[in-house]
């Protein structure tokens, strides 16, 4: 199987460590050369951590898009997820024959939006899945080289309607995903929106005067912090709930994608169990808030919970809160547009008609069906 991997970064990085060790042809496409340059001096990417340590070495390394897919068996998206709509953009400018694509992660909305960009470039949208959450804890301590603190125990992975051979694709890289009912499913299990913004948010007097110098899992999240955490992830599994979606809490939501240790005592409160983990435990917080904390897992990530919650009709008031307060703290610089109802393609859509969107037409009622999932 020919691999294309979009990004260069921690994710990139991490999936091409790990894909090229499997076997697969992997090429590895960046839009900025310059990123490339380490790599290709090196002759591949140097890694270490859980899977490993040494030197993998894609076919290809190019910030050509059109030379990175051409005759791939899938695309692999390792980029933020807020670069999704302009990399859908790029894709729908190369023509409508493009591979499966797995959006590795999708995080909150990511294949909808994914698939309403083609769409608005008059563009049939290729087969398209998502990952709920990166299936990596990775970080670059330097050009070249890749950190590998994580790699997910198992996952949730959904697709677009029609996206069944991007679904296989994404079982086939990575066997520890779970199918899930749908694409709400993926979008509402993803743990980083729950897990950034309040300690991203109420941290944030020590991010500016501390410049990222103390480790945003441990240092950062003190009990406090955890409670709001946990009133936010009771929001979001009310949201889920309104969508057929019995969906587990934080604490074992992480718990089974491995970044929090399956001894932890749940008694202890949420926070005492994030800060046990040992895939987070040295990640550094944010050095700004133009930090992806902020821009990413507030703009994709609580900006499209909300749009997901006013479908519902659910009341979010502690998601609501974070949004209203990022807005005003990051509001120095340019705000981004985000993850809106409308680039989603769901603005103006009743729960039904957004059911009907994500779910294969010939899928029971709501009530039948559930994004649980059990190791």
């Amino acid at each position: 199987m020919i691999v294309a991997v979009l990004g260069a970064g921690n994710g990139g990085g991490a999936a091409l460590a790990e894909l090229v060790n499997k076997g697969f042809k992997v090429r590895l496409w960046n839009r900025s050369d310059e990123t490339l340059l380490p790599f290709r001096r090196a002759g591949g990417i140097r890694y270490n951590g859980v899977l490993g340590e040494g030197l993998a070495a894609p076919e290809l390394m190019t910030a050509d898009l059109a030379a990175a897919i051409d005759g791939a068996d899938v695309i692999l998206s390792c980029l933020p997820t807020t670069a999704h709509g302009r990399i859908a953009a790029a894709l729908a400018a190369l023509g409508a024959n493009a591979a499966p694509v797995v959006l590795n992660p999708g995080h909150t909305g990511g294949a909808l939006e994914f698939v309403a960009a083609f769409k608005r470039h008059g563009v049939a949208p290729p087969p398209t899945a998502e990952f709920s959450t990166l299936t990596y804890v990775a970080r670059k301590p330097q050009p070249g080289m890749v950190s590998i603190t994580g790699a997910a125990k198992q996952v949730r992975v959904a697709a677009m309607p029609g996206g069944e051979a991007a679904l296989s694709a994404a079982k086939v890289l990575y066997p520890i995903a779970k199918d899930a009912t749908d694409v709400i499913a993926t979008g509402l299990a993803n743990v980083n929106m729950v897990l950034h913004p309040p300690g991203a948010l109420l941290g944030a007097a020590w991010v500016e005067s501390r410049r990222g110098d103390f480790t945003f899992y441990v240092q950062g999240l003190p009990d406090g912090v955890g409670r709001v955490m946990a009133a936010l992830d009771d929001e979001r599994l009310a949201v889920a709930r309104c969508y057929g979606h019995d969906l587990p809490d934080l604490f074992a939501e992480m718990q089974s994608i491995g970044t929090i240790e399956s001894g932890a005592d749940k008694s202890a409160g949420l926070a005492a169990a994030v800060r046990s983990g040992k895939a987070n435990s040295r990640i550094k917080a944010p050095d700004s808030l133009a930090h992806r904390y902020y821009r990413e897992d507030f703009w994709y990530g609580i900006k499209p919970f909300l749009a997901l919650a006013g479908i519902a009709g659910a009341s979010v008031p502690v998601a609501a809160s974070l949004m209203n307060l990022a807005e005003i703290l990051v509001g120095g610089a340019a705000l981004p547009e985000g993850r809106s109802a409308a680039a989603m393609g769901i603005d103006g859509l009743g729960k039904d008609e957004l059911l009907g969107l994500v779910r294969p037409q010939e899928s029971g009622p709501a009530s039948q069906t559930s994004g649980n999932m059990t190791s």
